[in-house]
């Protein structure tokens, strides 16, 4: 009897993180196959769906050494969604700065470096070689300022458990300007206006999460004015994201280091969040930073 399959194609820039995300993977439990030709895999979601195992849940890792394979991607996930398994790509990339200094550390070779080895060069061409499977991403994850462990969670956050309600994925992410936007957010939010507890030498030491912190950012009444209006604008607006077919939705709100209060109000909304039955993943990307 065939059985419909949840597939995660992961692609990517070469260093930003793909090997080690299949790993996360298998480690969630999925199936996983790395560099499969494309034109094989409407075969082998046969094979899986058809073996009566207990495989529901498949990864792939798909890169620029697929070579002319890659043109045939589209045409396999058209197929699998034909034949009513459930796919989406998770594309990986990373700023220029990032992948250089990755590539030097570990002292590998870029697959698009030539032979004069130049490591920029070979970023910049693959760019632009995997730039259409980036335009066809149902999620984009930037790891520039990722430490694997960080990716792993934030995968484990997306993917490791399933969502209580069906529809609209969200991920709210507390984050510090000064450390950069996350690049896959949908909404960001600006509440560097609201008092800062690092000037506050008893809380300077603590994060968001402490109830000490939480009070004193919440209980200022320009905090609870803005949670009110964040709210009714979500209240509208998430019904209508699900309407029109949204699958995933990432809302960041961003202090100036990422420590305290856009920790405490990205708390305060999850809990919202929860109460709409939208169960979200939460990330505090920048929790640990100076």
């Amino acid at each position: 009897m065939d059985e419909r399959l949840a597939f995660v194609f992961i692609t990517g820039l070469s260093g930003a993180g793909k090997s080690y995300a299949i790993k996360s993977f298998e480690d969630m439990g999925y199936y996983c196959v790395d560099n499969l030709p494309t034109t094989l895999i409407p075969t082998f979601a046969d094979l899986i769906a058809r073996s009566g195992q207990t495989i529901r849940r498949v990864a792939l890792g798909v890169d620029v050494r697929e070579g002319e394979y890659l043109s045939h991607l589209l045409e396999a996930i058209r197929e699998l969604k034909t034949r009513g398994h459930r796919v989406e790509v998770l594309f990986l990339e990373a700023g220029e700065e990032a992948l250089v200094r990755r590539y030097h550390e570990t002292r590998r070779r870029h697959p698009l470096a030539g032979e004069g080895g130049n490591v920029l060069e070979g970023i910049r061409a693959e760019r632009k070689a995997m730039s259409h499977m980036r335009e066809i991403a149902d999620r984009i994850v930037d790891t520039s300022a990722l430490t694997v462990h960080q990716l792993k969670e934030r995968l484990v956050e997306l993917y490791g458990t399933p969502k209580t309600r069906v529809g609209l994925a969200a991920s709210l992410v507390s984050f510090g300007f000064k450390h950069g936007v996350p690049f896959d957010a949908d909404l960001v939010f600006d509440v560097r206006f609201l008092p800062n507890p690092h000037f506050v030498a008893a809380l300077r030491p603590l994060e968001g999460r402490d109830p000490r912190v939480r009070d004193f950012v919440l209980q200022n009444g320009e905090s609870q004015a803005l949670l009110e209006h964040l709210k009714d604008f979500l209240r509208f607006l998430l019904p209508r994201y699900e309407r029109e077919g949204k699958a995933y939705l990432t809302v960041a709100l961003g202090c100036t280091g990422g420590r305290h209060r856009s920790v405490a109000l990205v708390e305060e909304l999850k809990r919202f969040f929860d109460e709409l039955g939208y169960a979200p993943s939460v990330v505090h990307r920048d929790l640990d930073r100076e």
